[in-house]
């Protein structure tokens, strides 16, 4: 069976749509930053973000664990200043990467249609 391999599946809903971009754009910014932590969780996004566009369970497990620790690390680092200019757009778009793969429609899409 010649399966095909997408970077990106316009017919999944659009919360997970968002959510694969989002990854994707996290993912390159924290794999160039040449942070061991964050190059770690960069791939993890990067490939979490295949995964979903491929709809496996897998996928979006590692997509979901390395949004929350990018927000996690954002939010240890940065402490009370996360809410001073440059940072709160960082803070925003990381917790609107998470609020997005866990909204109720991409939770079951994933649940129904991934393998």
């Amino acid at each position: 069976m010649n399966e095909q391999r997408r970077f990106l599946n316009q017919m999944q809903p659009q919360t997970m749509v968002i959510a694969t971009i989002l990854l994707y754009i996290n993912a390159f910014f924290n794999v160039i930053s040449f942070v061991p932590l964050l190059l770690l969780i960069g791939l993890a996004m990067g490939v979490g973000g295949f995964g979903i566009a491929n709809e496996q369970r897998w996928g979006y497990s590692l997509a979901l664990v390395g949004a929350g620790a990018n927000l996690a690390l954002l939010l240890l680092v940065y402490r009370g200043a996360v809410l001073e200019f440059p940072i709160v757009i960082s803070l925003l778009f990381d917790g609107a990467l998470l609020l997005l793969l866990l909204h109720p429609e991409t939770r079951n899409y994933q649940r129904i249609y991934f393998r």
